[in-house]
């Protein structure tokens, strides 16, 4: 049973509604703990040394995966024993092949990332397209300079695109 007051509200439940909505919360100030670590975080060489073991632990499970797909060519004239043990030597050199490279793709992105947003004062996508080219670049330099345009221009472009995809669903 609500009461008119005359000014068009009934009784105090809207008050108490937009009250609450509307109230203003104090800002929380950081521990000294947080800034420590948000300190050590901004670090571009901590931040690299992550990301290189974040990568080499997914390339290494991407290797064991793929490895282990990987079918021997006389698998008819192989017995059982024989296929185990050639998956699991698949299985091991995959992975390690794919941890490695993904370790030092990892660690050559977020460097170059890193010292260009530090360089830079900013964070946007110039840097991820830099940090691309920089590290598409140098995993195919080994291919000679097409082959390191390449690399850069293709790893520049992948990067744009994963940075837009992430950026729209967060």
């Amino acid at each position: 049973m609500a009461t008119n007051t005359g000014n068009g509200t009934s009784d105090g439940s809207k008050e108490a509604e937009t009250t609450t909505e509307t109230q203003i919360h104090p800002i929380r100030m950081p521990t000294m703990e947080e800034i420590r670590a948000q300190e050590v975080w901004n670090n571009c060489a901590v931040r690299s040394v992550f990301s290189g073991v974040m990568g080499g632990g997914l390339g290494l499970a991407m290797g064991l995966f793929l490895g282990a797909l990987d079918n021997p060519i006389m698998q008819d004239e192989m017995t059982g024993r024989q296929q185990f043990v050639y998956a699991v030597k698949q299985m091991g050199r995959r992975s390690w092949s794919s941890a490695k490279a993904f370790a030092v793709m990892g660690l050559i992105f977020s460097a170059a990332e890193c010292v260009v947003e530090k360089a830079r004062a900013k964070h946007d996508t110039t840097n991820t397209v830099v940090a691309g080219c920089v590290t598409g670049g140098a995993m195919s330099a080994k291919g000679g300079p097409k082959a390191a345009c390449v690399g850069c221009a293709g790893f520049a472009a992948f990067s744009v695109l994963i940075e837009k995809f992430l950026e729209r669903h967060t």
